[in-house]
């Protein structure tokens, strides 16, 4: 089922979240593990993110330098294919920029049509942790409205090749991604918010947000893009701080704030058992204001460990 579809037909808000797909060589155990306790809270949908594979450049013995890769990870399609099948629930495959050609979007696009799946999220995708500024492969998208473009024409049954032979018509909800305390590549919200209605009217289904620690962050979003037309679900995305070094990490790495009261708690903690502890309660207590609030779904970011979402959807589903 379309993911924007569950949201209509759903009284409550949904319980949903993501998971990392294991690095080049580890087994697919790993996800299963982090999957399994977060099952018994029949998420509305599993979210499998992509990475773009890493690379450094290395000095070869005649002076030049190497381009080596040295992160990978296995394949989005296979990896959502196996947990939509093992676990019976609807999966949403994450779509980057990066990495891809036009071509390559198409081929995972059929790949996931043939598989029986119908949503996806596009993504630019943020820059390898090795670059510093986002370069899109060549003959690929720059940016996620163009590939949010790509995925309408293929739910049309137009194709980059006109004379490709057994073309269908594709069914794909797509969701998209957005950042209420605003892209840090964006000048200001004016600008991030006119790209982000952009999206939605190439005919994305549904947003969802960056982590943010301040509901009024989320509140004052929403009712922005009210404003500004943007009608779609805007699914709050949540990730509980785990150690101490995240009040510091999160907003260099992300560009959020950190609420000055939650900051003072995880600085009065003692170890990173306590921040993660702390981390839970203020999860918690977001989670619950934003069902007061009457949001659709909650989206939660796992990071390949799920014993601490477990603890929140316990309180909260």
């Amino acid at each position: 089922m379309k993911v924007c579809e569950l949201f209509k037909k759903s009284k409550k808000p949904l319980f949903t979240f993501e998971i990392l797909p294991p690095l080049k060589g580890v087994n697919i155990s790993t996800i299963y593990d982090a999957i399994e306790p977060l099952m018994e809270f029949d998420p509305a949908y599993i979210n499998v993110t992509y990475h773009q594979q890493e690379t450094v450049y290395k000095k070869r013995q005649d002076g030049l330098l190497e381009k080596k890769v040295v992160s990978k990870r296995p394949g989005t399609v296979a990896i959502s294919a196996a947990i939509k099948f093992k676990y019976k629930v609807e999966i949403v495959p994450h779509l980057i920029c990066g990495g891809f050609t036009k071509e390559d979007t198409e081929d995972a696009l059929i790949d996931l049509h043939f598989l029986g799946f119908n949503n996806v999220l596009a993504l630019r995708g943020d820059p390898p942790k090795t670059e510093r500024f986002f370069r899109p492969e060549e003959g690929g998208h720059k940016y996620a409205i163009d590939m949010v473009k790509q995925i309408q024409q293929m739910n049309k049954g137009i194709y980059l090749d006109s004379d490709l032979q057994n073309v269908t018509k594709t069914d794909f909800c797509v969701g998209i991604a957005a950042y209420p305390e605003k892209h840090a590549e964006s000048p200001n919200k004016e600008i991030d918010m006119k790209y982000l209605k952009e999206k939605v009217d190439a005919g994305a289904d549904y947003i969802v947000t960056q982590m943010f620690f301040d509901n009024n962050k989320y509140y004052d979003f929403v009712n922005s893009c009210r404003k500004e037309g943007i009608n779609i679900p805007i699914i709050p995305g949540i990730k509980p701080i785990t150690s101490l070094n995240d009040i510091k990490s999160i907003p260099k790495i992300f560009h959020i704030d950190i609420p000055y009261e939650f900051m003072k708690t995880i600085e009065n903690c003692k170890n990173n058992k306590e921040a993660a502890e702390a981390g839970i309660e203020w999860a918690t207590y977001q989670s619950k204001e934003l069902v007061k609030f009457g949001v659709p779904s909650i989206h939660y970011f796992t990071i390949g460990y799920s014993q601490n979402i477990v603890r929140i959807a316990k309180e909260i589903f």
